[in-house]
């Protein structure tokens, strides 16, 4: 099977039903002398129902994402394994410039392929595969094969951020280690106090390039999953009592409190419950982080979870729309000392972090970033509401099923 593309697969499923029901397939010839030598087979009819009825009985058996097209580009048919892998996102595919271009330049028995990139609601990198197709009578059709290869693209653009990011993140712990490694080679070598101080440093250091590591790690692990809907259910409740439970080591002994408001019976959502607890816990971690910043001020951290509709969220939207229907929202809301309006829109930005603020000191920059990329996995939606002085509130909406 080495050197097959799946859609030469896909052509003699088609030959195969044309051999039992007096079609034929027609690859680089022209048609024969009785037919008008001018017809073009871009312009020929759209197959009869009868002949398409037929072919979609077949192709339907085939385990593939399988598209049906008229000579113009138009879908007359999407398999099963089309709908399952892309949806609403078929109608998208087509249309898009690349398969348009790839389209009109399709003749009768030429095959053709294109990559393209969608960019919403996610990003994902598709390759389609064009055949057009005689189906006897002067009718013709297009099969199209669909494979999803946005794991493969979110690898390589890993593998590019990674060094990007890595190389210019790394850089300044690496320098601050570089300079205390002299400095105890040199003036410190026989100071102790100056070692012990100058290790703890080193140490922190250290652990700044462990923790930025770690979330480079689990922000790759979250865009390589990103197209792939999630397939399990989110029990509200389950998920508080996890978020109670992980948090525990960060509240107790310090300057923060965490005050829980949720509903009764709030039902199941569509999701993958590891990431939404993985939401939870970054947006806490974040308000502990901002408002221990405030010597003068306990932290006070508030997750209130109900059932709503994305209208309802007030604030800055930045995450995916998640349209009009009824959802679970999460807000984690906190006392500290508020952010400025002009940061909010960039907050989910890989490594933006506000100036002047501990997270600024302390914090890798992609806790949001992580955020963003698992709501919009999940089509939920982010609104941020910040009042310098007062506090800010984070709010999490993922739909309910339907």
């Amino acid at each position: 099977m080495a050197g097959l593309w799946p859609e030469d697969v896909v052509a003699g499923m088609a030959l195969l039903a044309a051999g039992g029901m007096g079609w034929r397939m027609v690859a680089g010839r022209r048609r024969a002398a009785t037919e008008d030598p001018g017809s073009d087979p871009a312009r020929a009819a759209p197959p009869s129902a009868d002949a398409l009825s037929r072919m979609i009985e077949v192709l339907d058996l085939v385990p593939a994402a399988i598209l049906v097209l008229d000579a113009g580009g138009r879908i007359l048919h999407a398999g099963p394994g089309a709908w399952e892998l892309f949806g609403d996102s078929l109608g998208a595919i087509v249309r898009h410039p690349a398969a348009q271009s790839a389209l009109l330049r399709l003749h009768e028995g030429d095959r053709a392929e294109v990559d393209m990139v969608l960019d919403v609601p996610v990003r994902r990198a598709v390759r389609a595969q064009f055949r057009r197709v005689d189906i006897g009578r002067g009718e013709s059709v297009v099969l199209a094969t669909l494979l999803d290869v946005s794991e493969q693209d979110a690898v390589e653009r890993m593998r590019t951020d990674f060094v990007a990011y890595a190389s210019h993140e790394l850089r300044t712990p690496l320098a601050a280690l570089t300079g205390f490694i002299e400095t105890l080679r040199g003036p410190a070598a026989d100071d102790p106090p100056a070692q012990q101080r100058f290790l703890g440093v080193m140490a922190g250091q250290a652990a700044r390039m462990q923790r930025l590591l770690d979330r480079l790690l689990m922000l790759s692990r979250v865009q390589m999953s990103e197209h792939r809907k999630p397939r399990g259910q989110v029990n509200p409740a389950a998920v508080i009592a996890r978020v109670r439970d992980e948090t525990a080591p960060l509240l107790d002994g310090g300057p923060a409190t965490l005050h829980i408001d949720m509903a009764d019976d709030l039902p199941s959502f569509p999701g993958d419950s590891d990431q939404v607890v993985q939401v939870l816990l970054n947006l806490i971690e974040n308000a502990i982080k901002y408002g221990s910043g405030e010597s003068d001020r306990a932290v006070r951290i508030g997750l209130r979870v109900r059932q709503a509709a994305p209208s309802a969220m007030v604030g800055v939207d930045v995450g995916a729309t998640g349209g009009a229907r009824n959802g679970i929202a999460f807000a984690v809301t906190d006392n500290g000392p508020g952010i400025e309006a002009r940061h909010l829109p960039r907050l989910t930005e890989r490594f933006y972090r506000v100036e002047g603020t501990a997270a600024r000191r302390t914090g890798t920059g992609l806790g949001l970033a992580i955020v963003k990329h698992i709501i919009d996995r999940h089509d939920g939606r982010l609104t941020i509401d910040s009042v310098v002085g007062r506090g800010t509130a984070f709010t999490v909406w993922f739909p309910l099923a339907g």
